[in-house]
C-alpha cells in the first residue's frame, strides 16, 4: 500500500505536515508492505531535502498513492477519485463553508477519514494538535497582556524556532508578570498544553474553592485556577450537576460562571464547547459593573458561542482586538475599559515544527498499524465518514441533509 504525504493547498499556507522526515523513514522501516513517498512543497516546514536525505521519494505527482494524507482541508478542484484520504475537513460539526467539500468527496467516490474523529471507542480524540494550540494560545495570552499595559515584550511564536525557544522567552517575564487572578477552563489536550505556560511562568495554582474565597481579598501575587464543566454549570433545580449531565444533559444546566467573572482579571479557554450546553457567559452577562474579566484567551474560539466576547477569529498576522461590552462591538485592543480578545482559530501554526512532530507520533502509533492489523482497534472503521461508493457511513448519516439539503447547525 502507498501511502503520500500531500503538500498544503489552503491559503493562508500551513507549514505543518503530518509526518517528519525521521517518522517516514521509521515507519517504512517498520511496514514492509508500506511505501511512502512526498509530494513536493515549498511551504513545508521540512524542506524536500530532507525526506530525500532519508531516502524518501519526493514527486511532483503522487496521483500514483492509495493513500493520500494531510493537515487543512484539500481544495475540490485538488481532489483525485477514488482514493482513501486524511484531512481535517471541518465538516463534522456541519460548518456552511465546507458543505461542497464534502459533496465533492462523495461525488469523487473518496473514502474520507478525518483527522477529528480518530478517537477511542470512548469518542475521546486519538491524534490532534490541541496540546500545541493550548501553548500558543496561553503564551499568545501573555503576549497581548503585555503588548496591552506595557509591562514586557514577547516575540510572536512564529518568530521564534522551536518550543524551546519559547519556554526561554516565558521565563524572562517571569518577574514582570501583575498580581491578576487567571481561570482557564478545560481537561483534555488543550488544557495540557496552556497548564505547560502557567507552570513555566511558576503561577501559583489554587483550587476552584481557594480561588473563590482568596479572589475577593487584595490580589498580591498572580494565581490561576482551572475549571471543568462541573465547576461552571449547575442545575435548574439548584442541585450540581455530575459531569455525565454537564455533557449529555445540558436542558438540565445554566451558566454559574459569574461568581469567577466578579473575581478575575484573565480567562484562557480550553474547554470543548457541547451542543445546546449555556454560554459560560453572554453578552448581558459581559456589561454588568461588577465582571472584571478584562483579557480573554480563547483558545477554544467558538465564534458568537459560549464566550461572549469572542466575535470573530483573529489571525496570526494580528491577533488581538477589543471588544466593547456596551456597544457590543469591536474596537481597538488598548480601548479603556474594553475587553482585550485572542482568538486566532488556527495556533498550531505559529509552531509548525513541535506541533507537526507530536502529531506524527499519535498517528504512527494509532492509525499506520490499523492499515495492516485488520484495524483490530476499529480505528478506521470508526473515523471512516465516506465510503468507496460515494455513502456515508452509518456514523455519519446525519450529515446527508447538510450534503444535499437544509445545512443547518449541528
Amino acid at each position: 500500500m502507498k501511502f503520500a504525504i500531500i503538500k498544503e493547498r489552503k491559503n493562508p499556507p500551513d507549514r505543518r505536515v503530518v509526518f517528519t522526515p525521521e517518522q517516514l523513514s521509521r515507519l517504512g522501516l517498520a511496514f514492509a508492505k508500506a511505501e511512502f513517498i512526498v509530494e513536493s512543497s515549498p511551504i513545508r516546514i521540512f524542506p524536500d531535502s530532507q525526506y530525500q536525505s532519508h531516502a524518501i521519494e519526493v514527486k511532483d505527482d503522487v496521483s500514483d498513492a492509495d493513500v493520500m494524507i494531510g493537515v487543512k482541508e484539500v481544495p475540490v478542484e485538488a481532489l483525485i477519485p477514488n482514493k482513501k484520504y486524511f484531512f481535517f475537513s471541518h465538516t463534522i460539526k456541519k460548518q456552511p463553508y465546507n458543505s461542497q467539500l464534502l459533496k465533492a468527496v462523495l461525488d469523487k467516490k473518496i473514502e474520507l477519514y478525518d483527522h477529528e474523529t480518530i478517537v477511542k471507542k470512548s469518542g475521546s480524540r486519538l491524534i490532534g494538535f490541541g496540546r500545541y494550540a493550548g501553548i500558543v494560545g496561553a503564551y499568545n495570552g501573555f503576549r497581548a497582556l503585555g503588548m496591552r499595559d506595557g509591562l514586557f515584550e514577547l516575540p510572536k511564536v512564529e518568530d521564534l524556532p522551536d518550543y524551546a525557544a519559547l519556554k526561554a522567552a516565558l521565563k524572562l517575564i517571569r518577574s514582570k508578570l501583575p498580581a491578576i487572578h487567571i481561570v482557564m477552563t478545560g481537561n483534555g489536550k488543550v488544557a495540557g498544553g496552556i497548564r505547560e505556560v502557567l507552570e513555566k511562568l511558576e503561577i501559583k495554582e489554587l483550587k476552584p474553592k481557594e480561588y473563590l474565597q482568596l479572589g475577593h481579598f487584595q490580589n498580591k501575587q498572580t494565581t490561576f485556577t482551572v475549571l471543568d464543566v462541573h465547576h461552571y454549570y449547575t442545575r435548574k433545580d439548584g442541585y450540581r450537576p455530575t459531569k455525565t449531565e454537564c455533557y449529555n444533559n445540558p436542558e438540565l444546566l445554566v451558566s454559574d460562571f459569574s461568581k469567577y467573572a466578579k473575581i478575575t482579571d484573565m480567562l484562557i479557554t480550553g474547554h470543548f464547547y457541547g451542543n445546546e450546553a449555556p454560554y459560560l457567559f453572554t453578552r448581558e452577562d459581559a456589561k454588568q459593573s461588577d465582571f472584571k474579566i478584562s483579557l480573554v484567551a480563547d483558545v477554544s474560539c467558538d465564534i458568537d458561542g459560549p464566550i461572549a466576547s469572542t466575535i470573530r477569529p483573529s489571525t496570526i498576522a494580528d491577533p488581538v482586538y477589543g471588544y466593547d461590552a456596551q456597544g457590543e462591538k469591536e474596537v481597538p485592543f488598548k480601548t479603556p475599559g474594553s475587553i482585550t480578545v485572542m482568538a486566532v482559530d488556527n495556533l498550531p501554526c505559529e509552531l509548525p515544527k513541535d506541533a507537526s512532530e507530536g502529531f506524527g507520533e499519535m498517528f504512527e502509533k494509532h492509525v499506520i498499524p490499523a492499515f495492516f492489523n485488520g484495524d483490530k482497534n476499529g480505528v478506521l472503521e470508526r473515523a471512516q465518514m465516506t465510503t468507496s461508493d460515494g455513502k456515508l457511513t452509518e456514523r455519519f448519516t446525519y450529515l446527508h441533509d447538510y450534503v444535499y439539503g437544509e445545512q443547518t447547525s449541528f
